[in-house]
């Protein structure tokens, strides 16, 4: 999955992604900031690509747009397509999402290429 998200992204199909903010504070993980630069990894975990936030968004599950469904260029028709398959994907690893789940909505722009690539 993670080699045809990267993809995505690289083709500029992929401009936002979405994360439960459970993870976050399980991980005790900060929530990304406008500006921050990060590392696109592949499988081998080699930096494909650095990208650049541009909006964060905190959110509910049923609070989630059409706009940053579409954003994530995966290719769904419909809102309630983009909602059947995130439930299943996170139910898939154990953590089944209501409308009130909390979510991390960020933006982001492919900012550069990694040295090698």
């Amino acid at each position: 999955m993670r080699e045809r998200l990267n993809a995505l992204v690289l083709a500029g199909r992929k401009t936002a992604t979405t994360g439960l903010l459970a993870e976050y504070v399980e991980e005790t993980e900060g929530l990304e900031f406008e500006g921050e630069r990060l590392a696109l990894l592949g499988n081998d975990g080699d930096c494909v690509a650095t990208i650049e936030i541009t909006g964060v968004e905190l959110t509910s599950f049923g609070g989630v747009t059409w706009e940053h469904a579409t954003a994530e260029g995966e290719g769904d028709r419909s809102l309630d397509e983009w909602r059947t398959g995130h439930r299943r994907f996170w139910e898939g690893i154990g953590t089944p999402v209501d409308e009130d789940t909390p979510l991390v909505c960020l933006r982001f722009r492919l900012s550069s290429p990694c040295a090698g690539r």
